[in-house]
């Protein structure tokens, strides 16, 4: 299991977050606080990783924007369904739990990853994977994971400011 650790810790530098197995950082990213934009690093390989046009994408660094080799793109807003393309293998993925949150990774009808969180006050997300799944493919997953859990923090804080904004207009 993957698990996005806070940022500064094992041996990262401020502001970027390991990506731990079993306790040992795999992976780092950087990610952007105010963009669904981040820069991850796996191994010897750096990816971009931005929104570009509504889609997430990864690509290499070095390699022109339209060179994305990851993408992932919400099918459904109401169903909160998404469709990930891994280099030429589509998944397609569902919400596990309403209440609990996370995303099952489908290829067919064989599960291939699942997000869900540390749990906690301060949950961080985390990505179990089929050992098939590069390890490439399962940081990018991750990141994915990060910006669903932001954009539904946005919308509830959004949502508990309009309501008090209406509370207190009446």
């Amino acid at each position: 299991m993957l698990e996005l650790g806070k940022a500064g810790r094992g041996g990262t530098g401020k502001g970027v977050l390991p990506v731990l197995c079993d306790g040992l950082v795999v992976a780092t990213l950087r990610a952007s606080r105010w963009k669904e934009a981040a820069t991850a690093v796996v191994g010897d390989r750096e990816w971009v990783l931005a929104k570009s046009r509504g889609t997430l994408t990864a690509r290499r660094a070095g390699e022109p924007e339209d060179a994305a080799r990851l993408r992932a793109r919400q099918t459904s807003f109401w169903k909160g369904t998404w469709e990930a393309d891994l280099e030429g293998t589509t998944l397609r993925s569902e919400v596990v739990s309403r209440w609990k949150g996370g995303h099952r990774y489908l290829d067919g009808d064989r599960v291939v990853a699942e997000t869900g969180t540390t749990g906690g006050w301060s949950p961080r997300p985390t990505l179990t994977a089929d050992e098939s799944l590069p390890l490439d493919h399962q940081v990018f997953l991750l990141w994915l994971g990060l910006v669903m859990s932001r954009r539904d923090e946005a919308a509830t804080t959004a949502a508990v400011a309009g309501g008090a904004a209406a509370a207190g207009g009446s």
